[in-house]
């Protein structure tokens, strides 16, 4: 408790428990629908595009979170349109932008800034990234991707099982694609000052596949990923303040933790 207490204190590490209960939250719902879709690794791609865009907006002296957030979508637009329309497919899409992202990122820095400590944040996480200004975007953006999810709950739960059925009902399934596109773009910028561009992805794959070693049916798995992502973040910022370690890799490793427990209880139950 006085740990609480004395984390609790300092401005920077509550804004980071704000934004990164939010974050958690939108990524581990987005992740659900994105793992059993195959889809997973779209959150690793857009990260490497999301900090491409960071170095440009640096090297520019642009306003980095808002520069990354239009980059970022309109990527996972072109991803998911070179994806489905092309002789590119999924992974192979998702691994040419991440690789060519993170070249181009990496060349603008070493022509501008250097491998600065900023650069090393972008990388990896930082809990003293979260600015008052962020802050209040992350949370208007937050909860308009959580709004968004709840209000297309039912579409995003027909094409993620049988997308091939929900067109032939005259569901728009190309229209929905594009949305998860959206939020999960704009989730993966919000949660990137945090847990690093390497990790964020971690967010959005952890939470579901551990869900789903126990549970079977698509609400549960939902409800018990947005649990396992909140505890896991929560978590991870205490052992970052504990121990001094980065933020987005402490929280990965409570969530390999709580994986590897969940994959155990799931194979002593059957």
């Amino acid at each position: 408790m006085n740990t609480i207490m004395d984390m609790l204190s300092y401005n920077f590490i509550i804004r980071a428990l704000i934004v990164g209960f939010f974050v958690s939250l939108c990524a581990s719902l987005l992740g659900v629908s994105l793992v059993l879709k195959r889809y997973s690794m779209i959150g690793d791609g857009l990260s490497h595009v999301g900090f491409a865009a960071l170095a440009i907006a640096s090297a520019l002296n642009m306003t980095p979170l808002t520069v990354s957030i239009a980059i970022v979508v309109a990527s996972a637009f072109f991803l998911l349109h070179l994806s489905e329309h092309s002789k590119i497919r999924g992974d192979a899409a998702i691994a040419l932008f991440s690789t060519s992202a993170l070249a181009i990122g990496v060349m603008v820095i070493s022509m501008t800034t250097g491998m600065n400590t900023d650069v090393y944040n972008y990388l990896f996480g930082s809990i003293l990234a979260m600015s008052k200004a962020d802050l209040q975007l992350s949370i208007v953006l937050s909860v308009s991707v959580l709004l968004l999810f709840v209000v297309f709950y039912n579409k995003i739960f027909t094409i993620t099982f049988d997308e091939t059925f929900a067109r032939a009902t005259g569901v728009k399934a190309s229209l929905y694609n594009m949305i998860i596109a959206l939020l999960t773009a704009v989730t993966i910028v919000l949660g990137m000052r945090m847990m690093g561009a390497l990790l964020i992805s971690s967010l959005v794959i952890f939470p579901a596949l551990s869900s789903m070693r126990l549970f079977k049916s698509f609400r549960s798995v939902t409800i018990s990923s947005a649990l396992i992502s909140i505890f896991c973040f929560l978590a991870g910022v205490v052992i970052s303040f504990l121990f001094a370690t980065p933020t987005g890799a402490s929280v990965v490793v409570i969530n390999i933790l709580i994986f590897a427990i969940f994959s155990g209880i799931g194979i002593l139950r059957n």
